[in-house]
């Protein structure tokens, strides 16, 4: 077994096919195909599924990859940590980010891009990719090291399995309407259980605020009635604004409500709270330029406080 086949195989996997792969190892595809099924043949098992359009793995192969990515970062860690000894930080940091969350544009957000581009300011030998997903695939992905880092938004203060968290947005959710909603015609606080007789826009399932909704509304003895979804808060408030129905997202920021016309009441009985965290494996990330990614993010994040109201 050679580290070069298990890279192929992750490769494949990840591409979903061999072209793709051998265009992303700059590799002709024949000789990534020939050395995937020698690994084949080696251990006895066929691991990839090429029957479909896209190329699979097997059962045996889903099981042999996370080993196959441990392997790999154990390797690469031990290149970096060497040259890190050198004064030299290197390597590949992969961030995954959650749609729609704060960022400095608006006055109580945190600048994940002001924070990564001074990294790669101070370290230009570090390769970062910033991919974004829903939370639950997220959560997957730290766990099998697909991903380093990610910023996620959370269901509950609790951190997933197997993941630690830092806390960078904790805000109450409000059920925003355009003026002639009935919900528009008193402005205290709204119970989630008056939510059950309206349509509702909402973020896709997989997202942190999505779970939050819906857990509270079990909570209330309810099921929600999602018409409409959208990929993030801003633009459920544009639905609404619209009087597409009731959008269900973390407070605005002062001001934002208003600007687009808003009624905004805070939902209560339960109180739901929409969380964005910033996540990481509990051991710790595996490759050195990603530990320190991790603290520079812990520490922008701590200097700057969680986003509240």
């Amino acid at each position: 077994m050679e580290l070069r086949q298990l890279r192929y195989l992750v490769a494949v996997v990840e591409e979903g096919g061999f072209t793709r792969a051998a265009e992303r190892l700059h590799l002709a595809q024949p000789g990534i195909s020939a050395q995937i099924r020698q690994l084949e043949r080696e251990l006895g098992q066929q691991l990839l599924d090429r029957t479909g359009r896209s190329v699979t793995p097997t059962e045996a192969g889903a099981a042999v990859l996370p080993y196959a990515r441990a392997a790999l970062a154990a390797v690469e860690g031990v290149r970096q940590t060497a040259q890190a000894h050198a004064g030299l930080l290197t390597g590949q940091v992969a961030v995954g980010m959650v749609a729609g969350v704060p960022s400095g544009s608006d006055q109580r957000g945190f600048d994940l891009a002001a924070v990564l581009a001074a990294f790669h300011t101070e370290h230009p030998g570090v390769e970062i990719s910033l991919r974004e997903s829903t939370s639950e695939r997220m959560f997957t992905a730290l766990r099998s090291g697909e991903l380093d880092l990610a910023v996620v938004g959370l269901e509950s203060a609790e951190p997933p399995p197997g993941l630690d968290v830092h806390l960078v947005v904790d805000l109450p959710l409000v059920a925003a309407t355009a003026p002639g909603h009935p919900f528009a015609a008193d402005p205290g606080p709204l119970p989630v259980a008056a939510l059950a007789d309206h349509p509702l826009i909402g973020l896709p399932p997989g997202t942190g605020l999505r779970g939050t909704l819906e857990r509270a509304c079990a909570e209330a003895g309810v099921h929600p009635r999602v018409a409409f979804e959208a990929s993030t808060p801003p633009l459920l408030a544009h639905l609404a604004a619209r009087g597409l129905g009731v959008a269900v997202l973390p407070q605005p920021a002062p001001g934002a409500a208003e600007a687009l016309g808003l009624h905004v009441r805070r939902l209560v009985a339960p109180e739901p709270r929409g969380r964005v965290a910033l996540a990481w494996p509990a051991a710790g990330p595996a490759r050195p330029a990603a530990r320190a990614l991790l603290a520079r993010l812990r520490g922008a994040f701590a200097a700057a406080g969680p986003v509240t109201p």
